[in-house]
């Protein structure tokens, strides 16, 4: 009798601030996926008020604590969410993906900056660019963890401010993950997209911006309230 794989978010903050936009993320997600396990890294204690699932203390928090965390999610299918993003819609079908791949990330956005193309140790495509780091579902399993580890590695020692340098050349490398390229709709980094996209382009599910991360609460703007989605935004 096969066991129905876990599934769950994991978030993972290091700071009062970071911790705050953690749990007004988690918040977003409750709203938008009510019964959607959700975990919590944290050097800051936050509210027990049924936002989070279960709370992780952790005392070596820094930058990049996700990379340190991401392997000890207690979820078979997990998906990793940076603090500074909103969940407009369910996202069971994204978790259909691990039913396939190990791994799932979207491409970075701004892909032509030079901190974006800058060579670690192979000679990589353009073509093949940064992913970003904010969303990352990915499968708890031996694979994916090695490769996790080898991308802690890279970070602490390749020097470069920008995680996903190291990131990009594991994926380009890696031949034991089963891996692929998720929409943009789940990893929108710039409003300018929303503006543009009509039904038949996208279904925006998760919303990546900056601002999220530098307030606990966003304010109303006109735009998400015509479309339906300032309930989510709080």
């Amino acid at each position: 009798m096969t066991t129905e794989p876990t599934k769950g978010v994991i978030l993972i903050s290091s700071g009062e601030r970071h911790a705050w936009a953690a749990y007004y993320c988690a918040r977003s997600i409750r709203r938008s996926n009510p019964d959607l396990p959700i975990t919590l890294f944290t050097d800051h204690k936050m509210p027990e008020d049924g936002t989070f699932t279960e709370q992780v203390a952790i005392d070596d928090g820094h930058r990049r604590s996700k990379i340190d965390k991401m392997p000890l999610s207690p979820y078979d299918y997990s998906l990793y969410l940076d603090s500074d993003i909103r969940v407009i819609r369910p996202l069971d079908d994204m978790f259909r993906i691990l039913e396939k791949f190990d791994l799932a990330i979207a491409h970075a956005h701004a892909r032509n900056r030079e901190a974006t193309t800058v060579t670690w140790r192979e000679d990589i495509p353009k073509a093949f660019p940064q992913l970003n780091g904010g969303v990352i579902l990915y499968r708890t399993n031996p694979a994916v963890t090695k490769m996790i580890a080898d991308w802690q590695h890279g970070y602490q020692t390749a020097g470069f401010k920008k995680d996903q340098v190291s990131l990009r050349e594991l994926l380009w490398m890696t031949e034991k993950i089963r891996w692929t390229v998720l929409p943009p709709e789940f990893n929108i980094r710039y409003r300018k997209y929303l503006r543009v996209w009509h039904g038949e382009e996208a279904d925006p599910a998760i919303l990546h911006f900056g601002k999220y991360g530098k307030r606990y609460t966003l304010l109303w703007n006109s735009w998400m309230r015509k479309r339906g989605w300032f309930r989510f935004l709080i």
